[in-house]
């Protein structure tokens, strides 16, 4: 049942920015407290089971639909800069959309930065991929999705896989991909003052600079898939709110993918925040957009 409106994700993330600016001298690990309340806005799916597990090392959940393809899954990573965020304010989400698209989701808890530094979560991300190989999950049987900087990793964890020589996934899934922490697009101008939780350049800025630390390169094609050559990716579905100030990544990410001969399906869905997906269950652009993104990848998967 939808019963909320999408005014409260953009409350939650109002309520955030008081709360962080309130307090400068919040630590790191409080910072990451806020932060895990990302998912409160979100409804509990029903009829899902969760259960924690590592894979190569890296620690990971599994959000198990009942009745679900038990040899599909969807790759998930979160958001939050790859500093905050974590599998647990993330886990109602990809429940949602793995319980839409009928099969399992594994969420990576990538180790984040400051104590791994970019390109590190990339690394965890292809580790867990290769690890799902390892159990006997075919390629064409897993799908890559994840939001922000998530989104980010939904692609370049499918580069770094490609590096290490390991058989590409059946499809990418970005959901408003953080993917320029240069933060260069012009949609942090035209959605300064809609977005309500990165309303400046700073925000990124600030976040990149503790994700990549001293002399990180902001423009490794890891750390911006948009800049990567993405010849020969998997078809790439992105949805992105139209009030997003991280807009101009998607569609940067889009025009790259697209002129390197990719099969890319670009959704802006007017008048949304950032991640609206965290509306799962209580409001219909939400739930729409998890079935429009099932509608796409099901088949790519294999499923009916």
């Amino acid at each position: 049942m939808t019963e909320k409106k999408p005014d409260d994700l953009a409350r939650l993330y109002a309520n955030i920015v008081v709360e962080l600016g309130a307090r400068p001298d919040m630590s790191l690990e409080e910072v990451r407290d806020v932060f895990d309340h990302w998912g409160d806005v979100t409804r509990e799916p029903g009829g899902v089971d969760y259960s924690e597990a590592e894979a190569n090392g890296i620690p990971v959940m599994w959000a198990v639909p009942k009745g679900c393809a038990q040899d599909r899954v969807l790759l998930c990573t979160h958001g939050g800069g790859y500093v905050v965020g974590s599998m647990y304010s993330h886990r109602k989400m990809f429940a949602h959309i793995a319980k839409a698209v009928g099969c399992r989701a594994l969420i990576v808890h990538f180790r984040r930065a400051p104590e791994n530094l970019m390109p590190g979560p990339v690394e965890d991300t292809a580790l867990a991929y290769e690890w799902l190989l390892d159990q006997g999950i075919r390629p064409e049987h897993i799908a890559f999705a994840g939001d922000s900087a998530g989104g980010s990793l939904a692609v370049s964890g499918i580069l770094r896989a490609r590096e290490k020589g390991l058989p590409l996934p059946a499809a990418s899934l970005p959901m408003s991909p953080f993917v320029d922490p240069e933060a260069k697009g012009g949609s942090y101008d035209t959605n300064g003052s809609k977005d309500a939780l990165v309303t400046s350049r700073h925000i990124i800025w600030d976040m990149a600079k503790t994700s990549l630390g001293e002399g990180g390169d902001a423009r490794h094609p890891l750390v911006n898939p948009s800049l990567a050559d993405l010849r020969g990716f998997p078809p790439m579905h992105i949805q992105v709110g139209g009030d997003e100030s991280l807009l101009d990544d998607s569609i940067a990410l889009a025009d790259r993918a697209r002129a390197d001969g990719v099969d890319v399906t670009l959704e802006i869905v007017p008048g949304m925040q950032h991640v609206f997906q965290f509306l799962a269950g209580r409001v219909a652009e939400a739930d729409d957009a998890i079935a429009r993104m099932a509608a796409w990848v099901r088949p790519k998967l294999g499923l009916a």
